[in-house]
Protein backbone atom coordinates (compact mmCIF):
# COMPACT_ATOMS: atom_id res chain seq x y z
CA UNK A 1 0.00 0.00 0.00
CA UNK A 2 1.32 3.43 -0.96
CA UNK A 3 2.12 5.86 1.82
CA UNK A 4 0.41 9.20 2.20
CA UNK A 5 2.12 12.53 2.83
CA UNK A 6 1.16 15.97 4.02
CA UNK A 7 3.21 18.66 2.32
CA UNK A 8 2.88 22.22 3.62
CA UNK A 9 4.74 25.15 2.10
CA UNK A 10 4.13 28.33 4.04
CA UNK A 11 3.99 31.46 1.90
CA UNK A 12 3.69 33.92 4.79
CA UNK A 13 3.47 33.76 8.56
CA UNK A 14 1.31 36.71 9.61
CA UNK A 15 0.81 35.70 13.25
CA UNK A 16 3.56 33.62 14.91
CA UNK A 17 1.41 33.24 18.05
CA UNK A 18 -1.36 31.53 16.08
CA UNK A 19 1.25 29.28 14.47
CA UNK A 20 2.59 28.37 17.92
CA UNK A 21 -0.94 27.56 19.16
CA UNK A 22 -1.49 25.42 16.05
CA UNK A 23 1.80 23.58 16.60
CA UNK A 24 0.85 22.69 20.19
CA UNK A 25 -2.37 21.06 18.97
CA UNK A 26 -1.30 19.74 15.57
CA UNK A 27 1.71 17.72 16.76
CA UNK A 28 -0.28 15.48 19.12
CA UNK A 29 -3.15 15.23 16.60
CA UNK A 30 -0.79 14.07 13.85
CA UNK A 31 0.94 11.57 16.14
CA UNK A 32 -2.38 10.16 17.35
CA UNK A 33 -3.40 9.65 13.71
CA UNK A 34 -0.19 7.75 12.95
CA UNK A 35 1.72 10.55 11.25
CA UNK A 36 5.49 10.87 11.40
CA UNK A 37 7.19 14.25 11.06
CA UNK A 38 9.97 13.99 8.45
CA UNK A 39 10.88 17.66 7.98
CA UNK A 40 9.85 20.96 9.55
CA UNK A 41 11.31 24.43 9.25
CA UNK A 42 14.83 23.38 8.22
CA UNK A 43 16.81 24.80 5.36
CA UNK A 44 14.87 25.35 2.14
CA UNK A 45 16.24 26.09 -1.31
CA UNK A 46 13.37 27.20 -3.52
CA UNK A 47 13.39 27.03 -7.31
CA UNK A 48 11.02 28.24 -10.02
CA UNK A 49 7.95 29.80 -8.34
CA UNK A 50 8.80 28.37 -4.92
CA UNK A 51 9.09 30.49 -1.81
CA UNK A 52 11.87 29.69 0.68
CA UNK A 53 9.69 29.82 3.77
CA UNK A 54 8.79 27.17 6.34
CA UNK A 55 8.14 23.74 4.79
CA UNK A 56 6.69 20.68 6.55
CA UNK A 57 6.61 17.03 5.42
CA UNK A 58 4.63 14.38 7.34
CA UNK A 59 4.38 10.69 6.41
CA UNK A 60 1.44 8.33 7.01
CA UNK A 61 1.18 4.60 6.33
CA UNK A 62 -1.42 5.22 3.61
CA UNK A 63 -3.07 8.00 1.63
CA UNK A 64 -6.38 7.17 3.32
CA UNK A 65 -4.78 7.54 6.76
CA UNK A 66 -3.42 10.95 5.75
CA UNK A 67 -6.86 12.09 4.59
CA UNK A 68 -8.51 10.79 7.77
CA UNK A 69 -5.93 12.56 9.94
CA UNK A 70 -6.75 15.88 8.28
CA UNK A 71 -10.47 15.31 8.86
CA UNK A 72 -10.02 14.30 12.52
CA UNK A 73 -11.57 16.43 15.25
CA UNK A 74 -8.18 16.94 16.90
CA UNK A 75 -6.58 18.31 13.73
CA UNK A 76 -9.62 20.45 12.93
CA UNK A 77 -9.18 22.03 16.38
CA UNK A 78 -5.56 22.82 15.46
CA UNK A 79 -6.69 24.41 12.19
CA UNK A 80 -9.18 26.57 14.09
CA UNK A 81 -6.33 27.83 16.29
CA UNK A 82 -4.25 28.62 13.20
CA UNK A 83 -7.13 30.48 11.49
CA UNK A 84 -5.68 33.28 9.37
CA UNK A 85 -2.26 33.22 11.04
CA UNK A 86 -0.52 31.89 7.93
CA UNK A 87 -0.92 31.54 4.19
CA UNK A 88 0.22 28.13 3.05
CA UNK A 89 -0.04 25.60 0.28
CA UNK A 90 -1.20 22.35 1.96
CA UNK A 91 -1.46 19.12 0.00
CA UNK A 92 -2.11 15.49 0.76
CA UNK A 93 -0.29 13.32 -1.76
CA UNK A 94 0.01 9.60 -2.40
CA UNK A 95 3.48 8.04 -2.43
CA UNK A 96 4.74 5.71 -5.11
CA UNK A 97 4.89 2.65 -2.87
Amino acid sequence: MAKGYWVSAYRTIADPEKLAAYNKLAGPAVEAAGGRLLARGGRVLAHDAGIAERTVLIEFDSFEQAVAAHASAAYQEALAALADGVERDFRIIEGLD
